[in-house]
């Protein structure tokens, strides 16, 4: 039985779960979730506590949090894809990473998104304000911990949730030019095949990002 994930082509963590399926080479079936389709949405409503995508259904298995996706794959389907190391030190510096992205990159950027969502014509821009300061300051962090970052022959974990935020924060609050080395580090995560088919499969949903996309990437 193959594997089957429920999400949307617009959503950055389902990209998350999708970037280690492409990168392990691993075939599935994708059921988007959108009112069209309302039995995927129920696959998802019942299975995490607030019924939120991505959902994996692997056999009699389900799994949610794309982070725990991620780990069900390199564990079950493929160890030696390189998507966690098999040293213990190095795989809890791999998750360390992971949470980097998903709360201080992944979770401002939404925060902004989620305002825009909630008052399109009046957002509060203090709130805003404040969610573009902790991604600046995250931004520049991760800057620095760039210089000592080698990239890896093969995407791991950290790639996973690294190219989804920031793809969607460079949208809403765009790296300053200064910041060299994460700017090229964006570039190079959008040009990686397993990134660059999310990429693509998103493009026909662009035009319903709240702030806008911008005419790029």
């Amino acid at each position: 039985m193959s594997l089957v994930l429920y999400g949307h082509p617009f959503s950055s963590y389902t990209w998350k779960a999708m970037i280690a399926l492409h990168a392990a080479q691993i075939a599935f079936d994708f059921r988007i979730v959108d009112p069209d389709h309302p039995e995927n949405g129920e696959v998802v409503q019942t299975t995490g506590p607030l019924g939120k995508f991505p959902v994996l259904v692997d056999g009699k298995t389900r799994i949610f949090e794309a982070t725990s996706i991620v780990e069900h794959i390199a564990l079950h389907h493929a160890p030696d894809a390189g998507l966690l190391p098999f040293d213990a030190s190095e795989a809890a510096r791999v998750r360390m990473m992971d949470r980097v992205f998903d709360n201080y990159v992944m979770a401002p950027m939404q925060a902004v998104v989620d305002e825009y969502l909630r008052a399109p014509e009046n957002p509060d821009m203090a709130r805003v304000a404040e969610q573009r300061g902790r991604l600046d300051r995250t931004y520049g962090w991760l800057e620095a911990w760039l210089g000592s970052y080698e990239l890896p022959e093969s995407v791991t974990l950290i790639e996973c949730a690294a190219a989804p935020s920031l793809f969607y924060a460079d949208w809403v609050h765009p790296i300053a030019d200064g910041m060299s080395r994460l700017k090229r580090w964006r570039a190079h995560l959008l040009a990686l095949p397993p990134v660059a088919k999310c990429v693509d499969a998103a493009r026909p949903y662009r035009a319903f990002f709240p702030l806008g996309a911008p005419d790029r990437d």
